[in-house]
């Protein structure tokens, strides 16, 4: 895989009200896959006093094949446009349940 950092899919834009759910896939320039996702408003009161949410999730390069494959790709698949393709919308949290599951390593960083 190649990354472009400037190359990104946008996983979910939803909007309900004074909330919104944001989630982009990209490659960095280490190849790893970075999910970066942003909550906004008052449903984040659980987790943030000022109504923002923000986390990254990084699933390092060696462990892409077997995210690709359980994605439903087959070896050599571009992992972006998969992810346009099949996890966009409401199959954004299909991706994240796959991920949960996966036991593939998972780096997380939240700041709220």
């Amino acid at each position: 895989m190649t990354s472009d950092p400037s190359r990104k899919v946008m996983l979910r834009e939803e909007r309900s009200g004074r909330d919104s759910r944001n989630l982009w896939a990209y490659l960095d320039p280490d190849d790893a896959l970075h999910l970066d996702g942003q909550d906004l408003g008052p449903a984040t009161a659980p987790v943030s006093v000022d109504g923002e949410h923000e986390w990254f999730q990084t699933i390092r390069p060696a462990h892409l094949p077997r995210l690709v494959e359980l994605l439903g790709g087959e070896p050599g698949t571009d992992l972006l446009a998969l992810l346009a393709e099949r996890y966009t919308g409401a199959g954004s949290y299909e991706l994240e349940r796959i991920l949960r599951e996966s036991g593939i390593p998972v780096e997380v960083f939240v700041y709220s």
